[in-house]
């Protein structure tokens, strides 16, 4: 990723993933999922859209840095993380993004999984 500062986009990716500790898990897991894909797709991005990209991710930080604060003063009743997108910023996307939105909102709506273990007889009394 090309861009003025060496090592913003590292620091950036490392900032991200420190907050994303103070979510619930789900959404961690979440969150940090789409950080490592988006990171990794904007690589090779060009200076303008290297700086559009960090841009957005530092408003993003700066976001969820705000609203974990907010829940750790317990300000608000119950904190809902993230932003609600508006109709104009829906019309500013390429379809691409559109496509990537679609697919978090899938991932992001999906029902808890139920994981079972399964019990090993060498383990059992």
């Amino acid at each position: 990723m090309a861009m003025s500062a060496p090592g913003a986009a590292r620091r950036l990716y490392r900032r991200l993933l420190q907050l994303h500790r103070a979510l619930p898990p789900a959404l961690r897991d979440l969150g940090d999922r789409y950080v490592k894909e988006e990171f990794r797709r904007h690589r090779a991005a060009g200076p303008a859209e290297a700086q559009r990209f960090l841009r957005e991710w530092e408003n993003y930080a700066a976001l969820i840095q705000q609203q974990i604060d907010e829940d750790k003063q317990n300000l608000r009743e119950k904190t809902v993380y993230g932003l609600q997108l508006t109709e104009e910023k829906l019309n500013d996307f390429r379809d691409e993004q559109i496509g990537q939105l679609k697919e978090l909102m899938d991932e992001a709506t999906k029902p808890n999984k139920k994981i079972t273990i399964s019990e090993d007889s060498k383990y059992k009394t």
